[in-house]
């Protein structure tokens, strides 16, 4: 089956105008767009919150996943060619920021506008090789184990057949996009890049983040949350107040 990748609107805010600028969110392993349902409600009403709908997950899910980071980028990248009338900035947790990272650098290729900014969040740096013992391969019940231990995966769903027989495909699909990933070594990018860290988090270590620095030309910010690798949701409103800052928009106060 083909690939005809679309940004899906995530902000669920019909009929809003002014915006000045656009986010780009890319989910972590096996999650859709939803994931970011609720941002908007945290961030400036003149930012547009759009999620990454991929190929495999939520109404994309009879779609046949990416298996590969270049293919992935390129589709991606191609997808938000329409989307530059306005200044964008990217945002990507776990695998999403390395995904995030690698569109940046797409767009470059293509001679196409690049982000305002990156915001990195969860994930190594990409120069950084992969160490751990890949888990894409796994039979299933090790595979499930394994989300089990992570922690990002509900407890309902990890007991439910039909629910594992519909996300796995895309959980495998995503893991295998990080443990077969190959950095390529070029000029770093122009935009600044935040990138984002758990203190407790047991997936990706503090030290796995300052090598970020070497990927921009400009500024560079690493700014760590009390949470474990999924602190992007019991950090989320500090986390989007970050954002907020480094584009340089008011978060709106809460009443």
């Amino acid at each position: 089956m083909a690939h005809a990748l679309e940004p899906l609107l995530a902000s669920y805010s019909p009929g809003r105008t002014g915006f000045r600028l656009r986010l780009f969110c890319f989910p972590f392993a096996g999650a859709g767009a939803s994931v970011f349902r609720e941002w908007p409600s945290d961030l400036p009403p003149e930012v547009q919150v759009f999620g990454i709908q991929l190929p495999g997950r939520e109404n994309r899910l009879d779609e046949r996943p990416f298996t590969d980071v270049p293919s992935l980028a390129q589709a991606i990248a191609g997808g938000l060619q329409s989307y530059h009338d306005l200044p964008f900035a990217l945002f990507g947790h776990s695998i999403g920021a390395l995904l995030a990272f690698e569109v940046a650098r797409e767009l470059r290729r293509l001679k196409q506008t690049g982000p305002a900014h990156l915001f990195a969040s969860g994930y190594r740096a990409p120069s950084l090789p992969f160490q751990d013992v890949p888990v894409h391969n796994l039979e299933r019940s090790l595979l499930i184990q394994e989300l089990r231990l992570l922690g990002g995966t509900p407890a309902d769903l990890l007991e439910s057949d039909a629910a594992m027989d519909a996300l796995l495909p895309a959980i495998r699909a995503d893991f295998e996009l990080s443990e077969t990933y190959r950095y390529e070594q070029q000029e770093p990018l122009q935009c600044p890049i935040t990138v984002f860290g758990g203190l407790y988090d047991r997936k990706v270590k503090n030290s796995d983040l300052p090598a970020w620095q070497k990927e921009t030309q400009s500024p560079f910010t690493i700014r760590m949350f009390p949470g474990d690798h999924y602190f992007i949701r019991s950090c989320r409103v500090p986390l989007l107040l970050m954002i907020a800052d480094k584009l340089g928009v008011a978060a709106p106060k809460k009443v």
